[in-house]
Formats: structure tokens, C-alpha cells, sequence
């Protein structure tokens, strides 16, 4: 059974509470009953030997729990003698067998429904009469692991989400990340480490400070189980959101992972992992989302830890807390003594270049790229993601750069790696293929320059397209030609350094007479006219001086620099490195073309004429 037509039949549940609950209600009610249908189906099988265990330890006055745990085969169980379908035996009870089934779970699934505040959804759905019609429904659809997979039912919460997201106009984004996209920066993180990964009995941290409902770890271990199915990723997490944390809690449950490292929270404020450190990360953040109502936290971090905190570099500003998670991850990394770390982060456009020289979003920068932390920055498609279609971006970020890689920055342009989706799920218009993933992660794998290869005929139209690596020639077809753009480039730290210089201009009275300073440092010095004070970037790798001489002197021969004003910046103007130029066609073409239209125009208007 494929996640739509399972999240289609759920989504019939929708039929039953339509007029008794408000359509944003519609989630409260189904998200927990689907997660409650799948853990009843999970332990189906050991029902019997875990109730056979329960009665014998009890009886001995034993604590009974790591027994339970090892019949169930999961790291959770449940000790009532009720299941889903039995407890459509008792209609006139359903209320209150239902909530004693649920008592019966082990505590950290009993913290699940809490989160869910399932208590409230179940007494208004039985103050209503729908309680057991809501019930039968679930009863009756096989959600064992045989038959959906863990994929697939990740894949079903993510589309309910979204579902019902779009009908309460709230943010479907905020929950989950396409999963092309995670299979994408997956396959970035892992890519150079084949070798590592592949031996027998490895272990490793994967960590995701803004969890949602665990997709990014779920791909990730999917792709580990793939590459080496002896290989085992223990997963970390942070979430805010309460239904998406108990979700992410109940699919980690089910794959045997440790619940108790997905922590309920706001990482910025609290963060539920102090003092760890991981191998991977992965992150989704907010985009633009202001982090005003944790401001008074992180700056206290900021001004009172510095660099022994999570937020030395500097803050951004208060709209748009994107940088703080990036932050917060570089203190997750391991260090590169101990092996050391990368992640992946999506971040809009917005952290690559906001902020001057000094500014807290430069400062940001600067820490990352003097540090040699940057290893790419991919530039993804637009109308990718569920909520914005705005551009967004891949950073790769690493402490352990092999020495290929070491001072260098490589940026990709896979805005044009997409294709349409058949149907469109609210901003989420295109997708990014299998072909797309493998190019980009070759290319990074590589650390290669290419360029995209637009193939046009003889008459005008594109035929085809190719990656031409470095100085790779094209094949240009008879009577037609080849556009080129940059897809991938790279580029020394510096390059996207600068110096801001304040120029001066001399303050001068009624007689055009330069005004000197009278006491202290300035006397005897030309008073600057805070009215002509200018500004210049000059990139790192030139020297000021000469900058000043050529481009400043010739104008202004009465300038001088304020050294003492000048402030380092760093900014990636992502796609001026991938801008082509295209000239213009010469006016004899257009001329001929200009020709060709008014003569047809003077033809029909002659034969309108007669």
C-alpha cells in the first residue's frame, strides 16, 4: 500500500468529524490515532508472551520492565489485555477502555498522548458519540511494519501534516523537509566517508537540533543501513513543535532507537543536549522566523560565554534567527582530533550576504570562513519546499576538510536541476530527480569545476543539455551551438573578504580654507566633513593603498582613511559567481528583423486598405 492511498483512507476519518470539529481540529484528533494504530500493530505479534511475562514477574514480586521490554522485541510495550480490535468489543465502555489501553504503555509512549493531548481529543470525540466510529476506522487498517514500512509511514505523517496544515492556513514547512532534499544533503554528508562507514560494527552520531517529525534521521539511517547493514546510527534530536516531537518520538521507538535523545524544547533557549558533541547533523530551521521571544537567553549566552558558548561569533539580527542554529551547530561538532564532524543546513539567501562589515551576520561569516570551515554551499531550485518558494541553500560545513579541500570553498548551482511535479502540494511545485541528487554529489564528491551545456540546433531550439567538467569541449552540432554556464566553481576563502574603509574629505570654512584640528590627537590635523564621509569594500586580497590610489585619488585629491574606522566583512554573493553575461544581438539583425515585421504589418494593412 503506497503513503497516498494510506493517507487517503485516514484522511476519510475527516468525513466522520466534519460538523462536530472546527477542519484545523482534524489533526488533534487523527495524527494521535494513527501513531496509536501503528504501535498497536507493532506489538501484535508478542501480545501474548509479554502478558504471559507480565503476570509471572509480577507474581514474584519482580520488577518487570527489562523483561517485558526483551519479549516485546521494541523498546516499549503495553500490558493490558486489550488491543485496538478488542476494544470494538465493548462499545458502551470504549471511553474508558481506551484510556486504560493507553495507561498500559510503557512511559515513554504514555508521554506520546500527552504530548498529543490525547485525553481532551478522546472525551470530546465521546461527548460528541464519535469515539467508537473514530475507533473502528483505525481498528480496521493494518499498520504493521509488513505491510507499511517505516519509510512509508513516514511519508503518511508528513502528508497528513501537510494536509492539515493547508486547511488551518498554518506553516506545513515548519514540520518536515522534502525528501529529496534530505536524500541530497545525506548523501553530502556521508559522501567522503565510504570507507569509514562500510567496516563492520561501526558506530556514529547523527544529531538534528530542529528534529520535526525525524525524516532527516530516518533518510539518513535508511542510507546507512544501505551502505552497510552492520553499520549503526544513534540518533539525537530537538523539537519545539509537540504533535510533530511525538511523532518523531513514536517512529524512533519503532526503529529501536533510544527515545530518550529526542528532547521536547526550543534548542536556542534550552538546548537539550549540552555539552554533546556528534559525527553528523543535519537541520532544517525556520526561515526568517525572528527569534524575539528567546532573545533575552541568547544574548545573555552571547555576552556572558562568548566563544565558550554557542553564540561567540556574533547574533544576527532579531527577524531572522537562521544563523543561530548554524551557531549551534558548529558548538555541536566534534572535534577535528576526534575525528571530527560535518553537517548540512538549509538557509534561505538571506545569510550569505546580509549584514555589513562588523554586523553580527558578517561576523558569522568571517568565524566560518577563517576557521576553513565552508566546504560548499549548494543553490538549490525554487518552489521546493511545502511553505516558501522562495531560493534556498545547502551549506556543508566541516572541521575536517581533507587537504584537497583545505582554504577552498566550492560553490554549485543546482537551481536549474529540477523538474514539475505532476500535482503541486501548496508552494512545493518541482522536485528534484535522482539525476539531480547524482550530479550535484558527484560534483561535490569530485571537487570539480564544471559547467552546464545547453545544446541549441540550427534553429534555435535546446536539444539537450551535459556537464562538461573543467576544460572538457563540447560537441557542438552541424549548424547549431553550445550556451555555457558555470554549475560549479571554486573559490579561496578570501575571496569573499573584504576591507571597509571610511574615507575622509576635509571640513573647510566660508573661504574654502581647511579647518584644523586645535587640542588634542586631531590638532593640526584636517577636521573631516562628516557630510562628504564615504565608504569603499576593498577586497581582501588588495592591498588598501593601492586601492585608495587608483580608485579614490584621481577623484578626491584631498582624501585620506580613517584606519581606525576600518572593519574586516565577509559575504558570498552566490550568484554574481554564476552570472553570464549575454551580449546583445548586433543591430543589423535586429534591424533585418524590424524589416521582416513592418513589411507584413504595410502588407496587411495595404490589403485592409483595398
Amino acid at each position: 500500500m503506497n503513503h497516498q492511498t494510506l493517507s487517503a483512507f485516514i484522511w476519510s476519518v475527516a468525513d466522520l468529524l466534519r460538523g462536530d470539529f472546527k477542519q484545523s481540529d482534524y489533526g488533534k484528533v487523527i495524527l494521535p490515532f494513527t501513531v496509536l494504530r501503528r504501535l498497536d500493530c507493532v506489538l501484535e505479534s508478542t501480545k501474548a508472551e509479554v502478558l504471559t511475562e507480565f503476570a509471572d514477574r509480577s507474581k514474584a514480586g519482580i520488577n518487570p520492565e527489562p523483561f517485558l521490554l526483551r519479549k516485546s522485541g521494541q523498546s516499549f510495550y503495553n500490558t493490558s489485555e486489550m488491543d485496538m480490535k478488542r476494544l470494538m468489543g465493548d462499545q458502551d465502555h470504549i471511553r474508558e477502555n481506551l484510556f486504560a489501553y493507553i495507561q498500559a504503555f510503557s512511559e515513554n509512549v504514555r508521554d506520546i498522548f500527552e504530548r498529543f493531548d490525547f485525553a481532551t481529543q478522546v472525551d470530546r470525540l465521546a461527548k460528541n458519540g464519535l469515539l467508537y466510529q473514530v475507533a473502528e476506522k483505525f481498528a480496521g487498517i493494518n499498520l504493521h511494519p509488513d505491510n507499511v514500512s517505516n519509510t512509508q509511514m513516514g511519508q503518511v505523517f508528513e502528508e497528513l501534516i501537510r494536509k492539515f496544515a493547508e486547511i488551518s492556513n498554518e506553516t506545513a514547512g515548519e514540520h518536515f523537509t522534502p525528501r529529496e532534499v534530505i536524500r541530497l544533503m545525506v548523501n553530502l554528508i556521508f559522501v567522503e566517508d565510504d570507507d569509514v562507514l562500510s567496516k563492520p560494527g561501526v558506530v556514529r552520531t547523527i544529531y538534528d537540533p530542529t528534529a520535526g517529525t525525524g525524516g532527516m534521521l530516518s533518510v539518513a539511517d535508511e542510507h546507512l543501513s544501505n551502505m552497510n547493514p552492520n553499520a549503526r546510527l544513534t540518533m539525537f534530536g530537538q523539537e519545539l513543535n509537540d504533535e510533530s516531537y511525538a511523532i518523531c518520538k513514536a517512529d524512533m521507538l519503532i526503529k529501536g532507537q533510544n527515545v530518550g535523545n529526542i528532547i521536547a524544547g526550543n534548542t536556542l533557549s534550552d538546548d537539550g543536549h549540552h555539552g554533546q558533541k556528534f559525527d553528523y547533523m543535519l537541520s532544517n530551521p525556520p526561515f526568517g522566523v525572528e527569534w524575539k521571544k528567546v532573545e533575552k537567553e541568547v544574548r545573555k549566552e552571547h555576552e556572558s560565554q562568548g566563544f565558550n558558548g554557542r553564540f561567540g561569533p556574533g547574533l544576527p539580527r532579531v527577524s531572522d534567527g537562521s544563523l543561530l542554529f548554524l551557531m549551534h551547530l558548529l558548538a555541536k561538532m566534534r572535534p577535528a582530533s576526534e575525528g571530527g564532524c560535518r553537517f548540512g543546513i538549509v538557509l534561505n539567501g538571506s545569510p550569505l550576504f546580509t549584514g555589513s562589515a562588523g554586523s553580527g551576520e558578517s561576523e558569522i561569516r568571517r568565524h566560518l570562513l577563517e576557521n576553513d570551515l565552508v566546504e560548499a554551499i549548494i543553490g538549490l531550485p525554487t518552489d521546493m519546499f511545502y511553505n516558501t518558494g522562495i531560493s534556498t541553500y545547502v551549506w556543508i560545513v566541516s572541521n575536517r576538510k581533507p587537504a584537497h579541500r583545505k582554504g577552498k570553498v566550492q560553490l554549485i548551482d543546482a537551481s536549474s536541476m529540477w523538474r514539475k511535479m505532476r500535482k503541486s502540494l501548496g508552494s512545493k511545485r518541482r522536485e528534484m530527480g535522482d539525476d539531480g541528487i547524482a550530479t550535484v554529489t558527484s560534483l561535490f564528491g569530485e571537487f570539480v569545476e564544471a559547467q552546464l551545456a545547453t545544446i541549441i540546433d540550427g534553429d534555435g531550439k535546446e536539444v539537450g543539455q551535459m556537464i562538461l567538467r573543467a576544460d572538457e569541449p563540447p560537441l557542438i552540432p552541424a549548424e547549431g551551438k553550445v550556451k555555457l554556464a558555470p554549475i560549479s566553481r571554486i573559490f579561496p576563502n578570501e575571496v569573499f573578504g573584504y576591507r571597509t574603509i571610511t574615507v575622509e574629505r576635509p571640513l573647510k570654512d566660508t573661504d574654502g580654507k581647511i579647518i584644523l584640528g586645535e587640542r588634542g590627537r586631531q590638532k593640526g590635523k584636517p577636521q573631516p566633513n562628516s557630510s562628504l564621509r564615504d565608504t569603499e569594500n576593498v577586497p581582501l586580497s588588495e592591498d588598501v593603498e593601492t586601492y585608495f590610489k587608483r580608485e579614490v585619488l584621481p577623484h578626491a585629491s584631498d582624501a585620506w582613511i580613517d584606519h581606525d574606522k576600518t572593519k574586516v566583512g565577509y559575504e558570498i554573493p552566490f550568484n554574481r559567481h554564476f552570472y553570464v553575461f549575454e551580449p546583445p544581438r548586433a543591430l543589423d539583425e535586429i534591424n533585418a528583423d524590424l524589416k521582416v515585421v513592418t513589411d507584413r504589418i504595410k502588407a496587411m494593412i495595404e490589403g485592409l486598405a483595398a
